[in-house]
């Protein structure tokens, strides 16, 4: 037998691909698949709010949330060792934009830095939670360089809790939690472009459809024995989006075919939704089929809103949400 040959990972030097933070990485890290990327490694589900976002006379490189909790998330990228300059701007965004989860993202940390977000993260929490990340590009023979995140520093409070909450779960929430991580394999099996995150012990999976405050949502409920597929919109200036998208309902539905179109009353919320009934969720026999159905249903509606969506009048959602930090006090 020919012995077989492997590749030799390399790493490649990071100044060498992205020459400067501001204007090539925090404009590639702000990218969906990058942002996956990194949630993936630290486990929390970081969806793109704004980049270079002011805060006072300075500007947060990269402001996001944490779809599972709606906490604020701040980012704070360095393609060079660790600094103070860079500690002190990622806690002043914080500060100046409410946010309860710091990463802090560098090629290198010194040991002092690294011991310090463990200070922040023993004083500050539930609070603040602070991660430390490294970043390096390795490749192989002519390939294409990768990215790799490194956590080395983590809030354990936040992390244990999210275990803690796993051990725990119901009968419902495990049946939820293994059905979506089934969804997850079922979709990278058969190929899809969506863009696929953490599965939690909820009756909802959310999928990125390219911009902040909109979502795509599989849902499956064990009650009402149904699963669903809708386009999701939330905060002050959902109604304005939703009768911005209205208009368009003709073509859209074109792609989609016949969706429900609701304005929720009891709160600023909207969806476009459709609903397959008399789905057994608890009987793993009709899961391929319901994956399927998901499936196809989520690319379909990725395909119909989300160019629409990015094309919306920018309605200044995170401006607002800046001057009135009320909503998470």
């Amino acid at each position: 037998m020919a012995d077989k040959q492997l590749g030799m990972l390399e790493q490649v030097e990071i100044r060498a691909f992205w020459e400067d933070e501001a204007r090539d990485f925090t404009p590639w890290l702000a990218g969906e698949q990058n942002l996956a990327l990194l949630s993936s490694a630290i486990g929390i589900d970081v969806e793109l709010e704004g980049t270079e976002v002011p805060v006072g006379p300075y500007k947060a490189d990269i402001v996001a949330r944490d779809s599972s909790s709606d906490s604020r998330v701040v980012i704070e990228n360095q393609i060079e060792k660790t600094n103070h300059e860079h500690l002190g701007k990622a806690l002043t965004y914080a500060s100046g934009l409410n946010a309860r989860i710091v990463i802090w993202i560098a090629k290198e940390f010194s040991e002092e830095h690294r011991r310090a977000i463990d200070f922040l993260n023993e004083s500050a929490a539930p609070n603040l939670n602070c991660f430390g990340i490294e970043i390096a590009l390795f490749k192989i023979g002519g390939s294409l360089p990768a990215a790799m995140f490194k956590v080395v520093a983590s809030p354990n409070e936040y992390t244990s809790s999210i275990k803690t909450e796993e051990k725990e779960l119901t009968k419902t929430k495990s049946t939820y939690l293994e059905f979506w991580n089934a969804f997850k394999e079922y979709c990278k099996e058969h190929g899809t472009f969506l863009s696929l995150r953490k599965a939690r012990p909820q009756q909802w999976y959310s999928i990125a459809v390219g911009r902040s405050k909109f979502n795509i949502a599989v849902t499956a409920s064990v009650q009402k024995r149904r699963i669903g597929c809708e386009i999701y919109m939330r905060g002050v200036h959902a109604d304005r989006a939703f009768k911005a998208l209205e208009t368009e309902k003709e073509s859209i539905e074109q792609i989609t075919g016949p969706m429900e179109w609701r304005q929720l009353p009891e709160g600023q919320d909207c969806r476009i939704v459709r609903y397959k009934e008399s789905v057994n969720v608890m009987d793993k026999s009709n899961w391929a089929e319901a994956h399927a159905w998901l499936k196809t249903e989520a690319e379909q509606l990725h395909k119909a809103f989300s160019t629409r969506i990015k094309a919306l009048p920018v309605f200044d959602d995170l401006e607002v949400d800046v001057l009135d930090n009320s909503e998470e006090q």
